[in-house]
């Protein structure tokens, strides 16, 4: 009797364990499981501007993955994904995105969206359209306060190149600054020195209509083509770095590029500002 209840109780144990053990793993296989956590590099745009807060918990509602993300210049961004030290890079200077793709350290860039940037500073120094060349002049020729990022973020890329592009020094302005912060502070250290700063609109709509700042700039140059500020998706390539949660990546980059999440990004700021931060983009070659 004793042999016959201690063999039932042998196939039921063994039964049991071929059925937690035994199954179709290939959905999991697929797709991470639930409770993951992915990590992200990214501008500080993406944070100051409330847009990753507003996708994170939408992402975790609709892959169970939970995101979190440290926000620096794009530069330091790259950086971190050049180190393995991330899963993912959202950031915005496709330049070097390609560049850290042909690195090796990344898999492929995917555009996910963009805004642009705008100069703002004290209105009543004047106005300049879509003038950039005309508003960095005038700083320059005039000694006026710009304050930089320094940071080598996409912004600060951005602002060089354009300081380049018209063959200026800016460091031989002594009213030329630096502030070696994100973007958020420096629009507001440029607003306390009344001076000048490039930033992205994004951000720029966001703390301008923050009343608790009472931010008294204004922006005096926007529109110009070359001020385009493209944002792009890549994923950490995981040949080069062990650890890393390449599969909870690709499905942020499936999720982010997506219609529904597109949409999602058209939308955001819409109700608050009059307009979106961001006009989504994904598919195309920018």
């Amino acid at each position: 009797m004793k042999k016959k209840i201690l063999s039932v109780l042998l196939i039921f144990v063994l039964c049991f364990a071929m059925a937690a053990c035994g199954g179709d793993d290939s959905d999991n296989e697929a797709r991470p499981a639930e409770g993951t956590t992915l990590m992200m590099a990214t501008t500080t745009s993406t944070a100051d501007t409330g847009l990753l807060d507003y996708l994170k918990p939408i992402f975790l509602e609709d892959t169970g993955i939970d995101l979190q993300w440290t926000a620096v210049g794009t530069g330091e961004a790259l950086a971190m994904g050049q180190n393995g030290d991330v899963d993912i890079v959202l950031v915005h200077a496709k330049a070097s995105e390609e560049e850290f793709v042909a690195s090796g350290a990344g898999v492929e860039r995917f555009p996910v969206m963009y805004n642009d940037f705008v100069v703002v500073g004290p209105e009543e120094e004047g106005k300049y359209g879509d003038d950039i060349a005309a508003c960095f002049g005038a700083i320059q020729e005039g000694k006026l306060t710009f304050v930089s990022r320094g940071d080598d973020s996409g912004t600060d890329k951005k602002e060089k190149k354009i300081w380049a592009a018209l063959e200026i020094d800016p460091t031989e302005n002594p009213n030329y600054l630096e502030s070696g912060q994100g973007m958020g502070a420096t629009i507001t250290m440029a607003d306390e020195k009344e001076a000048y700063t490039l930033t992205d609109r994004g951000t720029w709509l966001k703390f301008k209509n923050d009343a608790d700042l009472n931010i008294e700039l204004n922006i005096v140059c926007e529109g110009a083509k070359d001020l385009l500020n493209q944002y792009g998706v890549i994923a950490v390539n995981p040949e080069m770095f062990e650890g890393l949660n390449n599969e909870a990546a690709n499905v942020f980059i499936e999720w982010i590029c997506s219609d529904k999440v597109q949409e999602l990004i058209g939308q955001y700021g819409v109700e608050e500002y009059g307009q979106a931060l961001f006009t989504p983009n994904a598919g195309t070659d920018n």
